[in-house]
């Protein structure tokens, strides 16, 4: 049970972000409100998608060094469970936007941003589910895991701050949320709840991984 200590963490520092959310008390700001509480989840989704793909990326590295299966599993669970957070975030962003710019999908270059990476790593899917041999998939599909990582790292957070007419906070010369409202009460839910989200990304793959070892494992028996 030792070993599992991070997984509890995950669990509490999840729930305690979710009641917090909701019943705890924020700053009451023009145009935002209440909404503001939408920090606690549309933000967190984005951190822990961001780390999900980082550890993708470093693990398609590691394959391409030394062709081990189990990393390749890794890599492509690890971008799994990222694009299902970044699905939460993309749901949890549009609600919000609707509320405070009166649209859930303005014409913002960190949307539109968002949208062409998700479809970088929606085709490093199709790109592996196209290739049958599996250490030819693993490396191709290690080699396309490095370009969709750079390029959803451009479009998502170099451009649209390269750009003139962004609404997002810190994108275009507008204050990020921590130069204005983010105050010492919302830091102690919001950073909480931001390492509870990737403890239970990392969980996720974890689980993810295992389940692909047993299909593999099942696939080398019904061949033999």
């Amino acid at each position: 049970m030792k070993a599992h200590w991070w997984k509890a963490l995950g669990i509490i520092l999840v729930l305690y972000s979710i009641v917090m959310g909701f019943l705890g008390k924020v700053p009451a700001l023009w145009v935002l409100h209440e909404t503001i509480r939408n920090l606690y989840f549309h933000v967190t989704m984005w951190f822990a998608m961001m780390t999900m793909l980082s550890i993708s990326l470093g693990y398609s590295i590691a394959y391409l060094r030394g062709f081990k299966r189990e990393y390749d599993v890794i890599a492509t669970e690890a971008a799994n469970v990222a694009m299902m957070f970044g699905a939460v975030g993309i749901v949890t962003g549009m609600a919000w936007a609707n509320f405070t710019w009166g649209e859930p999908w303005p014409n913002d270059p960190k949307l539109n941003g968002v949208a062409v990476g998700m479809i970088a790593y929606i085709a490093y899917f199709i790109l592996r589910a196209s290739i049958d041999e599996q250490s030819k998939r693993g490396r191709i599909a290690a080699v396309y895991n490095i370009f969709a990582y750079v390029m959803f790292m451009v479009f998502v957070n170099a451009l649209p701050r390269m750009a003139d007419d962004s609404m997002h906070p810190g994108q275009a010369g507008n204050p990020g949320f921590g130069g204005y409202d983010l105050d010492s009460g919302m830091r102690a839910v919001f950073y909480p709840a931001v390492i509870g989200w990737i403890l239970m990304g990392v969980w996720l793959v974890n689980v993810r991984k295992r389940m692909r070892e047993v299909e593999f494992k099942f696939l080398q028996n019904e061949l033999d």
